[in-house]
């Protein structure tokens, strides 16, 4: 996969994982346009690549992401804004709607449009002493890139009213007790256990986790009788599928499925 915009490194990784980390290491790692541009770009490619299996987000240098480039966002007016924000959304709702597992391995800080990307992972991995929060209100703005929403459904209204109308930021500790991160590990076991953790879901079926992935987020908002008949039609489009065979044939034979995404 071409990797034209030093902004955003991607690093191909065993099991078919690829690594993309931002690469602003001096802004701790702002989201301006040309991220976003690049991210959105990478987004479409891997949901057409076979070959990638799975997306190991990352912050190269001190931080996973501070946030929105301020600078950038001193400049925009209401129109820009506005467009600003849909983009941002697009980008994060693309990245949510892959259709394979994606995991963001967080360390230092994790503020604003950084927490909003990696509320939009599949997973979350934190280090001990990751810092997490949504200060938009600090600048006279709110979350633009779905924190308003993510957050909520994600550690509640109540805890998201919190934090964003304070500001606040809270811990990796918090963070994890309130369900918005899955695990904490230390800083220097961040990345191998992001690596372990998204080899484990490589392993397994791909056309049923993209189904399991397809109906939790798209059926999460519709009516009960909506989303069950969603959940109906992504089982029996699984029940069609040579892994389903496989994994049915492993179980009664009692060894090992080996899954081909088929």
């Amino acid at each position: 996969m071409d990797d034209v915009n030093p902004m955003v490194k991607v690093t191909p990784l065993e099991s078919g994982i690829l690594q993309i980390s931002l690469n602003r290491p001096e802004q701790l790692n702002a989201l301006n346009h040309d991220v976003l541009q690049r991210l959105s770009h990478l987004f479409q490619e891997i949901k057409q690549d076979r070959s990638v299996k799975a997306i190991l987000l990352h912050g190269e240098g001190k931080a996973f992401c501070a946030g929105a480039d301020i600078k950038q966002l001193a400049n925009l007016n209401g129109h820009e804004g506005l467009a600003f924000a849909r983009f941002g959304q697009a980008v994060f709702r693309s990245l949510e709607l892959l259709g394979k597992p994606s995991l963001a391995a967080i360390h230092g800080v994790a503020l604003g449009g950084g927490c909003e990307l990696a509320m939009a992972a599949t997973l979350r991995i934190a280090t001990t002493t990751a810092v997490f929060g949504q200060p938009e209100i600090k600048l006279g703005v709110i979350p633009g890139f779905g924190g308003t929403q993510r957050l909520p459904r994600l550690i509640g209204k109540g805890r998201a009213l919190d934090i964003c109308l304070t500001g606040r930021r809270f811990t990796a500790e918090e963070a994890l007790q309130w369900g918005l991160v899955n695990e904490l590990t230390s800083p220097d076991n961040l990345l191998p256990r992001a690596v372990a953790r998204l080899k484990e879901l490589t392993q397994l079926g791909s056309v049923a986790m993209e189904s399991i992935l397809t109906a939790i987020h798209q059926g999460y908002d519709l009516s009960l009788e909506e989303a069950l008949e969603l959940e109906a039609a992504h089982f029996g489009l699984c029940c069609t599928t040579a892994d389903k065979r496989e994994g049915v044939k492993a179980f009664l034979e009692k060894r090992t499925p080996v899954f081909s995404g088929e």
